[in-house]
């Protein structure tokens, strides 16, 4: 098409790479998801076991990552390099849950963050806010701050067609903000508390609290529950509660979708999988214990409606903790947003130019950049957040991408003896031995969440499944379309 370039144009540095990874990371999660973590293990040691270990895994997944990253760097990441060590038809489930509940519904659950507080300042952008009621027998409603989050979507959509350089502009902005903010939270969270609740909490720190708060809410780890089971409801719960923890973690993989558009890709994808992924693990395991100083146990398990950031706040900085937090939150899910719709987009362009997507998916407008792509994406996630089931389908998405998580970490094991001669810049940190733990805890991971929640891991399952049909029908298509241009 005249006018429109056909290459993807590399123009980030390793601090805009960076900030793509840390700023994908942090949404909503960590003001958010330790509540139902505390409620699942009951104690102050197992809390911040949890966040160890996702932090653990999130590292050594990043640094591992880089040898693949340095082997294939261009644009796809991910789907490229599941599709290079085992075959065509993997590479594609991957892109294909990545298109239909990993990127978009992980786009949609933090814009629906956003909106909610954002009515903190605007009221009527309230959940509660209910604008239209499509059919009261089956109570579906939507809300204002569903719309509001589909707004924030097709905005940052929108400036994402114009060129790859204002998506990194914001990025970079919302990314370096909302580091320093959390950082700041963190730091003030032990120099302006008058009454700490330190050494209280730590008294008995692996021992779970027979009673949080609420009676009808003993976690999988009371005293109750887990003597007579032993090791394996300590495990069960730490998988269960570790959805909320690898959600807040995940995206981290991002950069590997714009590697075409990284300045060199072969050193700078790597190092910035590293250097993103450790500043954020070690900021939300200094958040937790931000508030394991702030707050009593039960009302870090049960604060007021879910919201244990604004808890904690309350208490450090009083009536404005509230407003704070949520321009907080306001700052980070933003951020957050736009490196997910820059990066996801990349992933069906790659997969359009081997002819398993739509065709217009792989082409690029007159900004160099999949103009067709971030719309169908955004569609998606448009209406995924009109589903109502986002709470949910974060379940499916952390058991789908850790799952592919092992997958292609097993893949550099695969391609050692596959690829034995190809080019590695880099090569997977402690290689084979911590490449193989991740294996490992993210085999079990996936396996107790089976059995804790079969009904949303098993549907990621189906969901992922479902990728097989249609990918030989693109397949079909393909061969369809090269025989006709062979005719002629």
């Amino acid at each position: 098409m005249e006018g429109h370039t056909t290459e993807l144009k590399p123009s980030l540095g390793l601090w805009d790479s960076t900030m793509v990874v840390a700023g994908s990371m942090i949404g909503s999660g960590i003001f958010i998801v330790s509540a139902d973590i505390m409620r699942h293990v009951g104690s102050a040691g197992w809390l911040l076991a949890v966040w160890l270990i996702t932090g653990f895994m999130t590292v050594i997944a990043a640094v591992s990552y880089g040898e693949l990253s340095a082997m294939f760097p261009k644009a796809g990441g991910q789907y490229v390099y599941l599709k290079e060590a085992f075959n065509p038809l993997t590479g594609f489930l991957y892109g294909w849950s990545f298109f239909a509940v990993i990127q978009t519904a992980t786009i949609a659950a933090v814009g629906v963050a956003f909106a909610r507080f954002t009515s903190y300042f605007i009221p009527a952008f309230s959940e509660k806010n209910i604008l239209i009621n499509l059919n009261p027998s089956l109570d579906y409603k939507i809300s204002a701050a569903q719309l509001i989050s589909i707004s924030v979507i097709v905005l940052l959509t929108y400036i994402n067609t114009r060129g790859i350089k204002e998506g990194k502009t914001i990025q970079t902005i919302f990314t370096t903000t909302k580091l320093l903010a959390l950082f700041g939270l963190i730091v003030f969270g032990f120099m302006l508390v008058k009454n700490s609740f330190w050494n209280e909490n730590w008294q008995h720190a692996f021992t779970p609290m027979q009673d949080l708060g609420n009676k009808d809410a003993a976690g999988l780890l009371q005293p109750s529950g887990w003597k007579n089971i032993g090791m394996l409801a300590l495990l069960g719960a730490i998988a269960a509660s570790m959805t909320g923890s690898v959600f807040s973690s995940d995206a981290w993989n991002n950069v590997t979708f714009i590697a075409g558009e990284i300045k060199n890709p072969k050193r700078n994808v790597g190092l910035s999988l590293f250097l993103g992924t450790m500043l954020v693990s070690v900021i939300y395991i200094a958040a937790n214990l931000m508030y394991l100083n702030t707050l009593p146990l039960h009302k870090v398990a049960f604060p007021e409606e879910e919201r244990l950031a604004v808890a904690a706040a309350n208490v450090i900085f009083g009536s404005a903790g509230q407003a704070i937090i949520a321009v907080l939150i306001m700052i980070s899910t933003f951020g957050c947003i736009n490196g997910l719709v820059l990066a996801g987009a990349r992933v069906y362009y790659t997969m359009a130019l081997d002819g398993l997507f739509f065709k217009k998916a792989g082409t690029l407008n007159k900004n160099a950049v999949p103009q067709w792509s971030l719309w169908a994406q955004c569609v998606i996630a448009a209406v995924l957040c009109l589903s109502g089931s986002y709470g949910q389908l974060l379940d499916m998405i952390s058991f789908v991408a850790v799952g592919f998580y092992v997958l292609t970490i097993a893949g550099i094991f695969v391609l050692r003896k596959k690829s034995p001669d190809v080019e590695r810049p880099y090569k997977a940190f402690g290689y084979p031995a911590l490449p193989f733990i991740y294996i490992l805890m993210g085999s079990a991971f996936c396996i107790l969440l089976i059995f804790y929640k079969p009904v949303y891991a098993l549907l990621g399952l189906v969901i992922t499944l479902i990728g097989i049909p249609i990918y030989y029908i693109a397949v079909s298509n393909k061969k369809k379309m090269d025989t006709d241009k062979t005719v002629i």
